[in-house]
């Protein structure tokens, strides 16, 4: 039987209990109600009745993330876990050491909109996937009962980089790729783009290529491993981001024609690497020179410059346009899943759909164009 009482300007109950022949009461305050608590109360007691034990010792959201992020998400690579510090550094400046147990929806809403005041919604939705993940662990381990991050709106009012901006069109992409083949025999950097645009694979999986990677007889390229490219990731070779990366794509003969031509005369090296550089702290290419010269290389052509990331999505919004399905274009990328292919190329699909829109009326107005009007009328009054 629960009793309650009023401590301050907050209610707490007491619900009695015996363990083994001794009194363990299950006390627990904060609420604002008694009604609130006598709710509480008797959700309790229905888990008691289960037979399920309670877990009453406070941990803070702070505490719980971080051994949640480090069991759970051990086999991520060391740029992804950087993302999870970041997140746990982020809790820690809001919520301190407050424990998990006595965050509410409010609160944790008033810390979206807290963090979405200084940050765009981008990096605002990526804090949210991340506590959302270790909250519903929580609530499957009993830890806590409600899903406080539940239907929690994600603002950003920092203005993010437009996705238009972050990829180049269809002329663009003719532009530059004629020009990188063009400057082919200047340097490694010029093939390292053009494979960059031609498969979209991300920097570390590009970096982390060897000889073997490449089918010649196929034209197909195998994507099993990363290297690491800054101090931030791991040293050599590691897995890729997530299994779904594992795979192997296929690549136009034209590319695979040049980079056979380039393997035959490359020198060999320790680590097998296509782009390597023994003047390079990691051994490779390094994305910030990489960045430098696609960025000369676009300036040159008169076309606004964009990242070497921006090839990726420049790949993915080709084949999108080309009316490549969405499920094949995140398989090619190698997307953990359909949702982020769609999350991340939303703009493109939006654009599609108003052209498939335009397709749709234009067929049937052809039909009516083909058909007589006294037809059509009849058609129409039958």
């Amino acid at each position: 039987m629960a009793s309650f009482q009023k401590r301050g300007k907050t209610w707490q109950y007491t619900i009695s209990r015996m363990v083994k022949g001794k009194s363990k009461p299950i006390r627990k305050g904060g609420f604002k109600t008694k009604k609130e608590a006598q709710i509480a109360a008797s959700e309790m007691e229905l888990e008691l009745q289960k037979g399920v034990t309670p877990k009453l010792k406070p941990i803070s959201l702070y505490d719980y993330f971080e051994n949640w992020y480090r069991v759970f998400k051990f086999d991520v690579t060391n740029s992804t876990k950087t993302h999870y510090v970041y997140t746990l550094n982020i809790i820690e400046k809001y919520f301190g050491h407050t424990p998990i147990q006595q965050i509410t929806k409010e609160e944790y809403q008033k810390f979206l909109n807290w963090f979405g005041e200084t940050h765009a919604k981008e990096t605002a939705d990526k804090i949210n996937i991340h506590i959302r993940g270790a909250v519903r662990e929580a609530i499957d381990e009993g830890i806590i009962r409600i899903d406080f991050t539940r239907n929690a709106k994600v603002i950003g009012k920092v203005p993010a980089k437009k996705k238009s901006e972050k990829h180049l069109n269809y002329h663009e992409s003719q532009l530059l790729i004629s020009e990188l083949i063009e400057n082919l025999s200047n340097g490694l950097g010029y093939y390292l783009l053009l494979l960059a645009i031609t498969t979209g694979l991300r920097y570390g999986e590009l970096v982390g290529l060897t000889h073997e990677d490449f089918n010649f007889d196929n034209n197909t390229l195998r994507i099993n491993k990363t290297w690491g490219y800054s101090r931030k990731m791991h040293i050599g070779f590691e897995p890729t981001k997530n299994p779904q990366s594992e795979r192997v794509i296929r690549v136009d003969h034209v590319t695979m024609n040049l980079y056979q031509d380039l393997l035959s005369r490359l020198p060999k090296n320790e680590y097998d690497l296509i782009f390597y550089s023994h003047t390079s702290k990691y051994k490779v290419i390094s994305n910030t020179n990489a960045n430098k010269l696609l960025r000369k290389v676009l300036l040159s052509l008169d076309i606004k410059p964009i990242t070497v990331h921006g090839l990726r999505h420049t790949h993915a919004s080709l084949l999108l346009y080309k009316r490549n399905s969405i499920y094949y274009v995140s398989e090619r990328l190698g997307h953990a899943d359909i949702e982020t292919t769609l999350r991340d190329y939303a703009h493109v699909i939006k654009e599609l759909r108003e052209e498939d829109e335009s397709l749709m009326t234009n067929a049937f107005i052809e039909m009516y164009n083909s058909t007589s009007s006294s037809d059509a009328l009849t058609t129409i009054n039958n």
